[in-house]
């Protein structure tokens, strides 16, 4: 049995630890931007707005990254 077939290569571990930050930064943005509202009183970011800078930062920040890893 090789040690390779044991351990996760390098490539997994990327995408699940890309994943988790990815998922985990969009929820943290999406409740800054939901108590700013809140605190504010007013709307000041609407709902689409904040889902969407939400989704978009994170993908593609873990795009960046997975340009930078897979850059030999």
């Amino acid at each position: 049995m090789e040690l390779k077939n044991i351990f996760m290569d390098d490539k997994k571990k990327f995408w699940i630890f890309g994943g988790l930050q990815t998922l985990t930064l969009g929820a943290l943005i999406y409740l800054l931007f939901r108590s700013l509202n809140m605190a504010a009183g007013i709307k000041t970011i609407g709902t689409d707005t904040q889902i969407v800078l939400s989704i978009l930062f994170p993908v593609l920040l873990l795009a960046v990254e997975y340009m930078i890893y897979t850059k030999d």
